[in-house]
């Protein structure tokens, strides 16, 4: 005998995305819809790379309580925004963009690429690189 199936896909409820090159990032938040069950809210918005904007984006991303940051970067450009948001206490993963890449649907520029990392990222379709942890990438005195 069939039974329903009850398949509830783990959504991360509160995310965000970044899409981070040298001068600037865009980001992607998306939230539940407390006025509509089921529905998502979702917030694009780019920012500088600098550390008074990167601030501000810590204290959007705090106000609607975002658990969980996803960055995609092609260069080193991901390590500022990493440790801060890392300092500031959000659960931060570093996606490997090659590994992104492999995903269809890709889209082309970066506030359409934003948005569909963070609806990957919420359907957990993706995995952190490592990024060793503050104790370890703390300089030794010598």
């Amino acid at each position: 005998m069939l039974e329903q199936a009850h398949d509830h896909e783990e959504i991360i409820q509160r995310l965000a995305a970044l899409d981070i090159g040298k001068a600037g990032l865009t980001c992607c938040i998306r939230v539940p819809d407390e006025t509509r069950p089921g529905k998502r809210l979702q917030e694009v918005d780019t920012y500088s790379t600098l550390t008074r904007s990167l601030l501000a984006l810590a204290d959007r991303l705090r106000c609607l309580s975002v658990t969980r940051v996803v960055l995609e970067a092609t260069s080193d450009y991901w390590k500022p925004v990493f440790y801060l948001l890392e300092a500031a206490g959000f659960e931060v993963w570093l996606v490997n963009s090659q590994h992104v890449k492999h995903l269809p649907g890709r889209p082309k520029t970066d506030k359409l690429d934003a948005v569909w990392l963070a609806k990957v990222a919420e359907r957990q379709m993706i995995r952190p690189s490592f990024v060793p942890p503050p104790h370890i990438r703390a300089p030794c005195a010598i």
